[in-house]
């Protein structure tokens, strides 16, 4: 073994060197370049099985309303442009856009908007792995900050704006840790932290604590920003029956915002202390978060 290392110490000290090399890139230029290059092959390595699941979900949701397979809606992407988002339509055709007051979209166990294969289909964050597509398009990461619909540039601080640095992600920091159990302005805290931290053990680290949210369900909704719309909202709508009779991208941005909040999150959500919850010091010392 000593005649080994002392006859090709020549060839094995140029090996070792480029490994510390190769190893010191990585952590130096992951950002840059590394974590693109590792979207685009783990993408293509993952198209099959999206393929694969695609006959499947696409029969169930044709056979649940006959309306279209893909909801493409738009959302804002890297430095600030839009693009469209590819999901499974989880939503009956023509569903009307209910947002909450910050601005955000509303979510809740009982939506009577959304049909039951697309229950399942959030449930098990299958409704996101279309976005495979648009991690090849090069709209999207696997791992970063949840895109936000376009009109939300307005509402965002400079500082928060630091998220659109980087590419939105299938799934996220925010995602992985508290999902859409909190208000958006505190989602915000989460991908802004991400942003500036984004390193190849982070993204592993989302990765893990992802799989264990959606298999355990974690956080789908908050008690409060997840309760069943009352009548009255349902009022506002229309006939409970039109929530499955008008196109998604055709959306009509209805205010129900006071039946939807009124008693239910008007104060602030009480969510438990969660351990990988990002140091307000390090994330938001300079961040003022604004009631809008």
């Amino acid at each position: 073994m000593r005649e080994f290392f002392s006859n090709n110490w020549i060839p094995l000290a140029i090996i070792s060197g480029a490994i510390v090399l190769w190893v010191i890139g990585s952590i130096f230029l992951y950002k840059q370049f590394f974590k693109r290059l590792y979207d685009i092959i783990f993408a293509i390595i993952g198209l099959p099985f999206f393929i694969s699941l695609f006959m499947p979900i696409a029969l169930l949701i044709k056979l649940s309303d006959k309306g279209s397979v893909f909801y493409m809606g738009e959302r804002l992407g890297r430095r600030g442009k839009n693009f469209r988002m590819f999901k499974f339509r989880s939503m009956g055709v023509n569903a009307p856009d209910i947002r909450l007051e910050d601005g955000s979209t509303y979510n809740s166990d009982d939506d009577p908007r959304v049909t039951k294969i697309g229950k399942f289909l959030r449930k098990t964050s299958l409704d996101e792995t279309p976005q495979i597509l648009n991690i090849l398009l090069g709209h999207m990461s696997f791992i970063g900050p949840r895109p936000d619909l376009p009109d939300s540039i307005d509402k965002l601080t400079e500082e928060e704006k630091r998220k659109l640095r980087i590419r939105p992600g299938v799934t996220g920091y925010s995602q992985a840790v508290v999902r859409n159990s909190v208000e958006w302005k505190e989602r915000l805290r989460y991908d802004c932290f991400y942003a500036d931290k984004v390193s190849a053990f982070f993204d592993v680290k989302i990765l893990f604590l992802t799989v264990v949210t959606v298999l355990f369900k974690k956080n789908l909704y908050s008690a409060n920003l997840g309760k069943k719309i009352d009548e009255t909202t349902l009022t506002n709508l229309g006939d409970q029956d039109m929530l499955i009779g008008i196109t998604e991208d055709e959306a009509i941005d209805i205010d129900v915002q006071s039946s939807i909040i009124e008693g239910d999150i008007e104060s602030r959500v009480d969510t438990q202390e969660i351990q990988d919850e990002p140091p307000p010091s390090i994330c938001m010392e300079k961040v003022v978060i604004e009631d809008n």
